[in-house]
């Protein structure tokens, strides 16, 4: 047999080259723009902020208007007061939250992602703290780069300084909602705070300070399940943000003035801007990307360009598939808002709204639960009489006090032992107990129909009639 030559053999293994698969996260450091949509983006900044921080804050009737009191397992919303039995609102509310998503989805993109979501709105606040402290761009990129110096020392400290308080003071106001405001200040101030207020005010603001502050776009690409899903609910007519390629490519350099198709270009001068003010670090150029949040900085940089180029604004715009492709104007892309998926969640979601509002309206202002104590099924009292104890649970729905009238009905000579008259603050409840008698001749023997009847003295319209099963032995 003949002998393989070294050099055949090792010529014909095959060569593998190992690479892994994990890749350093790089660090984005968004360019400060100013546009049109930077104003919208900043305007909503403040409005949600103000909201946040400030209505828990908002006094009404003599509590604060916003309360998620879990403690006394009451929600106050305003004049509207939630107890565990209205827990169908709530359910009511987060479908209508749901649905209000998908159906701006379809119509807007991701509009809500780049104007209103809390990660972008705080990660909005955070780099802007860190552009004021460290500088723009460019000198934020070399500082990090830098070896550790007093001065850097000193920009860190006071950049982490600083989201630390904004962060402590965000999770200060969550816990505000579920405990009182005015009474979490006065605890903090007395170091008097309990464990709970303590770990959800340091959880919460911790992890503000963490997805702000350092995640940032990593939330919006990796954790945040809305950029997974958002594919489902887009269509060809959604409004999305969009390089128009036709007009753009191919891209290159030149100076100010010199007309594109003089040099054989399109639109697009390559100075990559777009991508440098872009908080998720995307080019834009690149197509539609789960990673864009729709907040429009690229559009802003781009039409500061065009304009300095002396051409038309909107190489960058907001658009859909649809007018890319046809050459659409705004009416045409408004004129195609309206369509099936559109009209199925509008439709679903004004039910549901309808609904929501009616039951608000007609929610009852007075609520009575009545339990017959079990341990003591019917039993014989003085005089001969028959009787069954009973628990009385009287809820006062409404925003302000009520004294009722508690009565007894449904049997011959019946008559009750307890509060007859009952007085109730505002969005309370009381439980009480209460003897019901009758002769042993009224009724049949067994299960026998009687009613409780709660009446507010002060509003005939207010009344419940509740049954309850009253056992002859």
């Amino acid at each position: 047999m003949a002998s393989t030559p070294a050099s055949q053999t090792q010529e014909s293994r095959p060569s593998f080259v190992e690479e892994s698969l994990y890749e350093i996260h790089q660090k984005v450091h968004p360019r400060a723009v100013s546009g049109i949509f930077a104003t919208w983006r900043w305007a909503l900044v403040c409005l949600t902020q103000l909201v946040y921080y400030g209505m828990c804050w908002l006094p009404w009737n003599g509590r604060q208007a916003v309360l998620f009191d879990l403690a006394e397992r009451k929600f106050y919303i305003f004049g509207l007061v939630f107890w565990p039995q209205d827990v169908i609102f709530l359910s009511v509310l987060l479908i209508i939250s749901a649905y209000s998503l998908f159906l701006f989805t379809a119509i807007g993109g991701r509009l809500w992602c780049g104007y209103a979501c809390p990660q972008t709105v705080y990660t909005e606040i955070f780099t802007w703290i860190e552009q004021k402290i460290e500088g723009e761009r460019n000198a934020r990129i070399k500082l990090d780069a830098a070896p550790m110096s007093a001065r850097k020392l000193w920009l860190r400290v006071a950049k982490y300084s600083c989201w630390g308080l904004l962060a402590f003071w965000t999770g200060f106001t969550f816990v505000g909602y579920f405990t009182p405001i005015k009474t979490v200040w006065a605890s903090l101030w007395s170091f008097s705070l309990g464990p709970w207020e303590t770990f959800w005010m340091f959880f919460y603001g911790t992890f503000t300070y963490l997805f702000a502050g350092h995640m940032r776009e990593q939330v919006c690409k990796h954790m945040c399940p809305y950029a997974r899903f958002q594919g489902v609910m887009f269509d060809p007519d959604t409004l999305t943000i969009t390089y128009d390629t036709e007009r753009g490519e191919p891209r290159g350099a030149r100076k100010k003035g010199i007309p594109p198709e003089s040099i054989a270009k399109g639109d697009c001068v390559d100075c990559g801007i777009c991508v440098q003010v872009c908080p998720t670090g995307i080019d834009i150029r690149a197509g539609l990307q789960y990673e864009c949040i729709g907040c429009a900085a690229c559009i802003d940089a781009c039409d500061q360009v065009m304009e300095k180029m002396d051409y038309p604004k909107g190489l960058i715009r907001y658009s859909t598939e649809h007018a890319i492709a046809a050459h659409w104007g705004w009416k045409e892309i408004i004129g195609h808002i309206v369509r099936p998926r559109v009209i199925i969640y509008s439709t679903i979601l004004a039910t549901i709204c309808v609904a929501f509002v009616w039951g608000i309206a007609t929610k009852a202002t007075l609520r009575v639960d009545v339990i017959r104590d079990r341990a003591i099924l019917a039993r014989e009292v003085e005089g001969g009489l028959i009787e069954n104890v009973y628990r009385l649970h009287v809820i006062n729905v409404s925003e302000a006090p009520h004294r009722y009238a508690v009565s007894v009905s449904g049997l011959p000579e019946i008559d009750m032992v307890g509060e007859r008259i009952l007085e109730l603050p505002a969005a309370a409840a009381r439980t009480f107990t209460v003897q019901v008698r009758v002769p042993p001749e009224s009724g049949k023997k067994g299960s026998n129909q009687i009613f409780f009847d709660v009446k507010s003295l002060s509003d005939e319209k207010v009344a419940v009639h509740e049954k309850a099963a009253f056992l002859q032995p």
